[in-house]
């Protein structure tokens, strides 16, 4: 005991205060519990049906977790994209826990896949518009941080992006664009002028960050100074797909179960033209391309 005691008092002299202050502090303050931690009451809260079908519940819980999961994953690559570059046994670990809460994602997609009513769906989401997840900011920074902007600009508008283009106005050319236009005007639909109003300033600045320290641009330093491995490269391949691949498909099969296709095909509540706007063959998104040989990437 005498030993731990002589150890707080280093800590807090090194910080220039007073041990006894913080002892006498640590003498009132009341045992922690469980509900305050993790502060249950304000989370079990924070769902707001917006008309009276059941089964909408079920839709923003999901949404919320899905929030709280993206949340895991920008915890991780904040730290990657942070200070110095990380260790390669550290970033391999990292990558690792990526795929992990992706995975999370894909596997959890039967929650809305096959545990809404169709009918209820159909209807509620009638309530919702113009929101839609393509509004998901935290997706974006995820994107941000993984790579430069102009792996997430669509081959097929990489030759309109002027080469004089600033940081800013390349945002205009991203393959999220697509989603947020609406064809019969010729303008951008409100889901996506109220959703850069709200966050278009954060993304730049986010940009302009990690513009050399995206964790594309770190793997690529390790990769110069010989460092890298091949299960550094292994693991830095199994995210990208798991992300930019495995993913989206669960995603898409769950649009499919409730605004069908073809012919028969509903209007996303945002507008957007899911299809396109999700499969990877009409918005191939790549974080790495340095790892994947041209025939992978017809694939």
């Amino acid at each position: 005991m005498q030993e731990l005691l002589e150890q707080i008092e280093q800590k807090y002299h090194a910080l220039g205060q007073n041990p006894e202050t913080y002892l006498q502090g640590l003498l009132l303050s009341k045992p922690i519990n469980y509900w305050d931690y993790i502060q249950v009451d304000t989370l079990l809260s924070l769902q707001k049906p917006r008309t009276d079908f059941q089964d909408e519940t079920i839709f923003i819980i999901y949404h919320q977790i899905t929030e709280l999961v993206l949340k895991l994953i920008r915890h991780e690559l904040e730290q990657l994209t942070t200070g110095m570059l990380p260790e390669v046994p550290v970033f391999i670990e990292k990558m690792h826990r990526l795929v992990r809460y992706t995975r999370l994602l894909s596997t959890s997609f039967s929650i809305m896949n096959q545990g809404m009513r169709y009918e209820d769906y159909n209807q509620f989401r009638l309530a919702l518009a113009p929101a839609s997840g393509f509004q998901s900011a935290q997706f974006r920074y995820i994107e941000l941080h993984c790579t430069p902007l102009e792996n997430l600009i669509p081959v097929a508008k990489k030759a309109l992006v002027p080469a004089d283009t600033t940081l800013e106005a390349m945002f205009q050319y991203l393959y999220w664009q697509d989603a947020g236009y609406d064809r019969a005007t010729g303008s951008k639909t409100l889901t996506l002028s109220q959703f850069e109003e709200r966050y278009l300033d954060s993304f730049v600045a986010m940009a302009q960050k990690m513009e050399t320290n995206n964790l594309c641009a770190r793997y690529m330093a390790l990769e110069r100074q010989g460092l890298s491995t091949d299960d550094l490269r292994s693991a830095l391949r199994i995210f990208d797909h798991t992300f930019n691949v495995a993913w989206p498909l669960v995603h898409l099969q769950t649009a499919h179960t409730y605004l069908g296709g073809g012919q028969h095909e509903k209007a996303a509540t945002g507008g957007s033209h899911w299809e396109k706007y999700l499969h990877p063959k009409y918005q191939q998104r790549i974080f790495f391309p340095s790892l994947w040989s041209d025939e992978e990437r017809r694939m």
